[in-house]
Formats: structure tokens, sequence, C-alpha cells
């Protein structure tokens, strides 16, 4: 594997994004939506960074399985838990290719009438996108290759590695 970002490149920007929402987000407690599995780690990362009164809960949708290019198709499999009416949701992910499965979860809980709905990502891949999704927080712009590490997944692997890397 090539290591694309390191641990200190990805700690550096997991800190700033932080800072960015601690303050855009000043006295507004928002819900951080994170949708696993692969959020898991830098969503954990990035509400200990921003340091602020927030909420947490998740959501799984499906859309790769074991295939490294998504199939158009996502499923909901676990749906949050709070009531996110009147609320600022900010809703992590660790990578935003196509931007399917962006358009499905933001469609989805539009209908619950939240205050505000923002993405924070991981990694952005804009040469894939096939549907327009404004993210507001990216960490790093990257390549239409497939990744690994941080959370990302292959087969359920790699998701322990500290980096982020290239197969």
């Amino acid at each position: 594997m090539r290591v694309l970002i390191a641990k200190r490149a990805l700690q550096a920007r997991v800190r700033a994004i932080a800072r960015r929402i601690a303050s855009d987000y000043a006295d507004k407690s928002p819900i951080f939506i994170g949708i696993l599995k692969g959020s898991f780690i830098f969503m954990a990362d990035l509400i200990r960074a921003a340091d602020m009164e927030c909420e947490v809960d998740f959501m799984s949708v499906a859309s790769y399985g074991h295939a490294k290019r998504g199939a158009g198709v996502v499923r909901l499999l676990k749906d949050i838990n709070l009531n996110i009416r009147g609320r600022h949701v900010l809703i992590v992910e660790d990578i935003i290719d196509s931007g399917l499965t962006a358009g499905y979860i933001r469609q989805y809980l539009q209908l619950r009438q939240p205050k505000s709905i923002e993405f924070v990502a991981l990694l952005d891949k804009k040469q894939a996108r096939k549907v327009d999704i404004d993210i507001k927080y990216v960490g790093f712009e990257m390549a239409d290759v497939f990744v690994v590490g941080y959370g990302l997944d292959y087969g359920e692997k790699f998701r322990q590695l500290s980096y982020i890397a290239k197969e």
C-alpha cells in the first residue's frame, strides 16, 4: 500500500475543521450524524477536537458492499434515534464521491425539518460526482482512486489504519 495522507496531516486537518465548526456553531449545540461505518474514526476525532456542546447519532446506509464502486442504489440500514426537527445537523461522511449516497441522506433527513443540514467530509472526490452536493467542510480533495484507512475499508479490512492509503 502507498500512503497518500499521513497520520500527522490527517490530525492537523481534522483539528482545523473542528475549530471552524466550533466557531460556526458556537452556542448552537449541533447534532453530528455519522454515516457508518466509515465515518466513526473521523467523527470521534472531530467532536473531541471541536470541544463543544453537541449531540451524536449514527445512520447506516449501504451503497458499496464489498465492491470498489457504488452500485447506484442506496439502502437505509440504520436510522437515527434523535429528533432533529428545528436543530442544526452536521452529516459526517468519510468520503463523498458520486454524491448519490449524500443526496439520499440529505433528502431523507430534510423530511424531518431540521433547521440546517451541512456535510462534513474527510475526503471529497469531485471527479466522480454524479449529483451536485454542497460540502461545507472538506478535509481533503482526492483523485478518483480507491483508498483505505482511517475508517475507510475494503471488504471490512483496513479501517484501523491511522493514515489514508491506496492499494
